[in-house]
């Protein structure tokens, strides 16, 4: 699940806890996050930080106050159901990783390629690319996720992407990172390490809730929604196509696709009102998956992909998906 790289906030919360002068002086200010607040929920706010060029909660929490929820909680606690659903839907995933791997090994030069899934959860990712030939490797926190990557022959480093563990992972020709970013306390840090160990001329494919779309925004203001979307305590950032591109960008990775995803938001605004109701929420994602399976079965996934580079556009789709390269 999400990974959480090791930041100057980990040194401060520390350096709070110990009262020996010495210490304290090895930590290192946290970054000054300031901007005007456009949220406020559960007493946190989200704000548009001029530092960081995307919203996110303020205060944030430390790497180590959330080391122990993505270690052992998330797939216990918050997301108990994950797991069970991710397996159940397979076909379907394999159908989205697919349409992943078939942009890398176009823009890759051809041979034999390596891959990490940052955050790769129960591995169905890698297992697709592992058919496909590509020598895989996961790394995820997450205790249970990590077992059934490794049930499925996946080699899985249990730990977080941190300067010290990106080290020992070597470099890759393609990097993927899907619903991760969100959850992390310095997304840029982060993608600064994936750039460390991603080849000269190599790619990233991410992926990253949508938030503050038209769909919601429209939502919000004729049916009275409360941002549903904004769960502070999970997830800290709160992207948009541009703000997410212009991180990447400032990373040093050009940009060569844009591609969202399905905007679930629909059924809320035909009606179905999912939110808190997650049989309901189930039944409209299945109508998702047979609208993507049917096209696919009829051979129109090309038509379906065009579509959804459509909505990036308009700033539609529920997750944003960049695929970028680094030069070289």
């Amino acid at each position: 699940m999400a990974e959480l790289s090791e930041n100057s906030q980990n040194d401060v919360s520390d350096a709070r806890n110990e009262s020996d002068e010495n210490d304290k002086s090895k930590a290192t200010p946290q970054k000054e996050h300031a901007g005007e607040v456009v949220d406020c929920v559960d007493g946190t706010d989200v704000i548009e930080c001029q530092q960081c060029g995307f919203r996110h909660i303020n205060p944030l929490p430390t790497v180590e106050e959330l080391k122990t929820t993505y270690r052992h909680d998330y797939y216990e606690k918050t997301k108990p159901l994950s797991l069970t659903r991710y397996m159940e839907d397979q076909e379907w995933y394999q159908l989205q990783y697919s349409d992943r791997y078939d942009i890398f090994e176009k823009e890759l030069s051809d041979g034999k390629k390596r891959i990490l899934d940052v955050g790769c959860g129960p591995g169905l990712f890698l297992k697709c690319g592992k058919e496909r030939g590509w020598d895989t490797l996961g790394i995820e926190p997450s205790t249970q996720a990590a077992e059934k990557a490794r049930s499925f022959g996946i080699e899985t480093v249990e730990d977080f992407l941190t300067p010290e563990t990106a080290k020992t992972l070597g470099q890759f020709d393609a990097v993927h990172t899907s619903l991760v970013l969100e959850h992390i306390p310095d997304p840029t840090e982060f993608l600064e390490l994936i750039f460390s160990i991603t080849k000269p001329g190599g790619m990233i494919c991410l992926t990253a809730p949508n938030e503050y779309n038209p769909f919601q925004h429209a939502l919000r203001e004729v049916d009275g929604y409360k941002p549903w979307f904004i769960v502070p305590s999970h997830h800290l950032n709160y992207f948009t196509p541009e703000s997410l591109g212009n991180l990447v960008e400032k990373t040093g990775y050009t940009i060569t696709l844009k591609e969202n995803t399905f905007p679930i938001d629909m059924f809320l605004l035909m009606g179905d009102n999912y939110v808190g109701q997650d049989e309901l929420g189930r039944a409209c994602h299945k109508k998702r998956i047979r609208f993507e399976t049917t096209l696919n079965k009829a051979g129109l996934n090309p038509l379906k992909r065009e579509l959804y580079q459509a909505f990036t556009k308009l700033n539609l789709g529920r997750e944003i998906c960049i695929y970028a390269k680094k030069d070289g």
